[in-house]
């Protein structure tokens, strides 16, 4: 609905023929609205989509989203980019590209040299150096760090040398050259340095996991949408894994489980996965190998194999030795990003096994909600809609999440059922009551009266109050006060009718309605006739039926 009245309201002037990237952006970010919902939506308004625009925005975010990853682990620096004239000038200079042969080597502490110091003024001249809260990047002629590449994060460490130390929060390669930028957080450093590189292994053991299971994901939904699938893209980090594929629809419940199921069992084969470099066109003729689609792969190539045959792709990412490795599986989120093209967002290791736990603990809550006796427990539909509420915003199963959705949905329904009946056997009481009432103000005479009312906020309900009071009374002003849960505190219902020959005695039914309700916040409308409204919170019922004929009493003579 938020995504709708954006797209009206902000998106579609009738006039503009594009639907602006960031305006698309901030349908799918923001409000939660797939962007192929959004290219329907701008075909039928006679629009097209800034794809371009679009794909921009989410790599504005994908890099602020690594920014505040850094900063929330203390991690800071400037971003720093080599361009081709840099790259050319390192090799004008006679600085071989960067031996990247260790990043595939784990716990290892690699002693390199510093080729070039780069700042965001340009590479340092000999004899210079990078001081303590400098942001540079360094050239080195070995490095074990992996830079980012193939939809994996980069590696992120320390770079320590005598008397100091750079805190690699960003690894690049440029060229052949790998940038590993940073801030120096002790010494000096320039060039010809000897420094030693230490990855952050720990982290890393979170990340491989993550890629790795791209591929059995890959493999997964091949397996249960069809050869169909093509992999469009991928991103792997510490925290998550996310996988963009081809596909004309959303997954179903169904599917998402077998796709689940699918992970979760090659991780408990604890198959093996293997990497080896192989001539491009041996590596192509390998059955059932996968590449990821517009790629251009080097020769020769590396390819990475699950299993005997649970997965073969071309891959230069770190990975694990074992499925075993990745622990647990949880699929969180199924989306479109694209027209025909969805995305997946995953956990594995301890991020799956604590959403897992997390799905566990609703799936508790769930079937205690669903064994409550909804015509004994008046707000049911209120405790199933803050379960809903919270489920929606946990991280667990994407399968689960709508399966016990539905379930919560199941019960909500039957509250507000319940709650409906409730609230005919009170009306009925209620009118049985109201017929009392006015009978016996028309037996003393009078021209106005005000009741509290056991109705609810149920307007449907005061409607066949007024019918019952114009029925017995015709010529008598009335005015009807309910909560919607007596004793709560919480919202009111105010509604007022007055008779022509009342209204000449100087009594309106809109302005006695606005006095009551400023009292308490409220708001209303209507007419001289008939009028009606609400105030959301009322701690005190008795001083707005005082009020109420307080204001009866100052416009008419009661008699």
């Amino acid at each position: 609905d938020k995504g709708i009245k954006y797209f009206t309201e902000e998106v579609n002037d009738g006039e503009s023929k594009v639907v602006p990237g960031d305006k698309a952006f901030f349908l799918y970010d923001t409000v939660g609205f797939p962007i192929d919902l959004t290219e329907l939506m701008a075909e039928e308004a006679g629009m097209t989509v800034d794809m371009k625009g679009f794909e921009e925005e989410m790599e504005g975010q994908k890099e602020r989203s690594r920014l505040a990853r850094l900063a929330a682990k203390g991690l800071s620096g400037d971003r720093l980019e080599l361009i081709a004239e840099q790259t050319s000038w390192l090799a004008d200079e006679g600085i071989a590209v960067t031996d990247e042969s260790y990043k595939y080597k784990w716990d290892v502490k690699v002693d390199a040299t510093v080729k070039a110091v780069f700042t965001s003024g340009g590479f340092l001249s000999d004899g210079d150096s990078a001081k303590e809260g400098d942001s540079v990047g360094l050239v080195l002629d070995k490095s074990s760090f992996y830079a980012e590449a193939g939809g994996q994060d980069a590696d992120l460490g320390t770079i320590s040398f005598e008397g100091g130390e750079l805190i690699v929060n960003d690894v690049q390669v440029y060229g052949g050259y790998i940038l590993h930028s940073g801030v120096v957080s002790q010494g000096s450093i320039s060039v010809g340095t000897d420094v030693q590189c230490q990855v952050d292994y720990d982290r890393r053991r979170d990340v491989a996991p993550n890629h790795s299971m791209t591929h059995v994901l890959n493999a997964a939904l091949r397996g249960v949408l069809g050869d169909g699938v093509d992999q469009r893209g991928s991103q792997c980090n510490d925290e998550k894994l996310r996988f963009d594929f081809s596909h004309k629809s959303a997954m179903t419940v169904d599917q998402l489980r077998d796709t689940e199921v699918y992970v979760r069992e090659t991780i408990e084969k604890s198959l093996p996965v293997k990497a080896e470099v192989m001539a491009l066109d041996d590596a192509k003729a390998i059955p059932g190998v996968r590449a990821m689609f517009g790629e251009v792969y080097p020769d020769p190539v590396r390819v990475v194999r699950v299993g005997d045959d649970c997965s073969v792709e071309f891959c230069g990412g770190t990975h694990i030795s074992n499925t075993a490795e990745a622990e647990a599986f949880v699929l969180t989120e199924e989306t479109a990003v694209a027209k025909g093209i969805r995305r997946i967002s995953a956990l594995t290791r301890g991020a799956a096994a604590k959403a897992v736990a997390e799905g566990t603990e609703f799936e508790g809550k769930t079937t205690s909600l669903e064994s409550i006796n909804p015509d004994e427990t008046p707000d049911l539909d209120k405790q199933a809609g803050a379960l809903r509420k919270d489920l929606d915003a946990a991280e667990l199963s994407a399968a689960l999440k709508a399966e016990l959705r539905a379930r919560i949905e199941a019960v909500q329904k039957k509250g507000i059922e319940a709650k409906k009946r409730l609230l005919a056997g009170r009306v009925d009481k209620v009118l049985n009551t109201v017929t009392v009432d006015v009978e016996e103000a028309l037996a003393a005479g009078k021209k106005t009266l005000v009741l509290n009312l056991d109705i609810g906020a149920d307007s449907k309900a005061s409607q066949k109050v007024i019918k019952a009071v114009q029925k017995i009374a015709p010529e008598l002003a009335f005015m009807g006060i309910s909560e919607e849960e007596v004793g709560s505190g919480g919202k009111i219902l105010c509604f007022t009718i007055v008779p022509p020959s009342v209204q000449e005695s100087g009594l309106k039914a809109n302005e006695w309605l606005k006095d009551v309700l400023d009292s308490v916040g409220g708001r209303g409308g209507g007419k001289p006739g008939n009028a009606q409204g609400q105030a959301p919170n009322c701690s005190d019922v008795d001083a707005v039926i005082a009020k109420a004929e307080s204001f009866v009493n100052d416009a008419i003579a009661v008699a």
